[in-house]
């Protein structure tokens, strides 16, 4: 039986049997005009609502079935029902005005494409590269005479740093010069002896001798160069020794590279022995990141990524990636290099960063209070004319105050960032 002729035998009092209905039985009418609504096409609804507007129109009734209708309230409350659950059926728009929307204070923005995408801020440790420290060291035993530098100043390649008093140095200078006047009297008889051989008069034996200890001091005396050169000697100091033959006691310790004194570890009169750590001194650019990032966030952080610093303006590189999760805080180490704004970073201080990820496919940036969640699934509120359409979309990374999403949205496309929360209330009713 169809949906006109029920409600005929509705209005002429006549009764049929009711058709089968998943509804609990309370729910009467109403329940079998869903049901048949359901089951039909829109084309039927859309023909049943016009015959609506025609009878209020003419008001002479209805004719289905070869009945001739009354306009009683039961029909006018079927025929209501009728057009609504089909105008619901066929419509998706969330309907707001603009004067709604003001009294709401709905705002709307543009989504921004989004080439990358921003992790949370993770704590990073500033660290000076292993190439640009240096460790000045005692090159011999002694007693620190003066210190010329201290924490915080810039030195140059070959300052002195601070200047010792080693009765080992005393020892040092002699064995070189005792070793360097044997040789000039080595050498001095090995060109007699070349002479007296090709004279005749020494056999070749002796001539050969005379060569072995030329060779033996050489040696000798190279050995001790060395060892003054290690006690801090430079090449000009060695020379004016080995013209004046006067020995000192005093030995300057000189800066190995041009930089910053960033930690001075001894002081004035102390007595120090042989390799003994004064001074570390480095160069503060570029500057390394140390950064322990969880296990489970690393996918996505690659050599070459971008590394920001908020709150200092700048940003670095990623150059490595541990392969080791610690086990204190379950992290990879992951390293930055930073080459500007180095200034304003200190070795040993802690800051905040966030690290960057190429965006898969075509990404979006948007206010992170313009994407509510519902039934799990994360939906925008796209402005569309007289209202909004909620938009499914795919929330690929959560940043601070904003989201990077994938879904069906354009340039052109304007969401509702503020007054979501009655978008949705008139979305979730009106879905109801």
């Amino acid at each position: 039986m169809s949906l006109l002729s029920r409600v005929a035998d509705a209005g002429m009092g006549v009764k049929q049997p009711p058709a089968p209905c998943r509804q609990p039985p309370a729910m009467g009418l109403a329940c079998i005009v869903v049901s048949e609504v359901r089951s039909r096409q829109s084309r039927r609804a859309i023909r049943l609502a016009e015959s609506s507007r025609r009878l209020e129109a003419g008001g002479r009734g209805l004719k289905a079935g070869g009945w001739r209708l009354p306009l009683t309230p039961t029909l006018c409350l079927l025929l209501a029902m009728l057009a609504q659950v089909s105008t619901a059926q066929s419509a998706s728009l969330i309907a707001v005005d603009a004067d709604q929307q003001s009294a709401f204070g709905i705002t709307l923005t543009a989504p921004l494409p989004a080439a990358e995408t921003l992790t949370r801020r993770y704590p990073a440790e500033v660290a000076v590269p292993n190439r640009q420290m240096r460790v000045v060291a005692a090159p011999q035993s002694g007693v620190l005479e003066s210190l010329m530098v201290a924490e915080g100043e810039r030195v140059e390649v070959g300052q002195v740093l601070a200047e010792l008093r080693s009765p080992e140095l005393v020892d040092a200078q002699s064995q070189y010069l005792e070793s360097l006047t044997r040789l000039e009297l080595i050498e001095t008889e090995l060109a007699r002896d070349r002479t007296l051989f090709r004279e005749g008069v020494i056999a070749e034996r002796r001539l050969l001798e005379s060569q072995s200890k030329q060779r033996e001091l050489t040696t000798m005396v190279e050995q001790r160069l060395q060892l003054l050169e290690l006690a801090g000697f430079g090449s000009e100091d060695i020379k004016t020794l080995a013209r004046t033959r006067r020995l000192t006691s005093r030995l300057p310790v000189r800066a190995p590279i041009g930089g910053v004194v960033l930690e001075q570890i001894v002081s004035t009169g102390q007595s120090v022995a042989t390799a003994a750590p004064l001074y570390r001194v480095a160069e503060l650019n570029p500057l390394w990141l140390e950064i322990h990032v969880p296990v489970e966030r690393i996918v996505g952080v690659q050599e070459g990524g971008r590394v920001l610093l908020p709150r200092e303006g700048t940003a670095g590189t990623v150059v490595t990636i541990g392969r080791m999760v610690h086990g204190q805080d379950q992290g990879v180490l992951v390293r930055a290099e930073i080459t500007e704004g180095t200034e304003g970073l200190r070795p040993g201080q802690f800051v905040e960063v966030q690290l960057s990820a190429e965006a898969q496919g075509e990404s979006w940036r948007v206010p992170l209070e313009s994407v509510v969640r519902h039934a799990g699934h994360a939906y925008v509120f796209v402005n569309r004319g007289g209202g909004f359409e909620a938009l499914t979309v795919r929330v690929l990374a959560e940043e601070e105050g904003s989201a990077v999403i994938a879904g069906e949205l354009t340039a052109a496309d304007r969401l509702a960032v503020t007054g979501v929360v009655a978008v949705k209330a008139a979305w979730l009713g009106g879905a109801e």
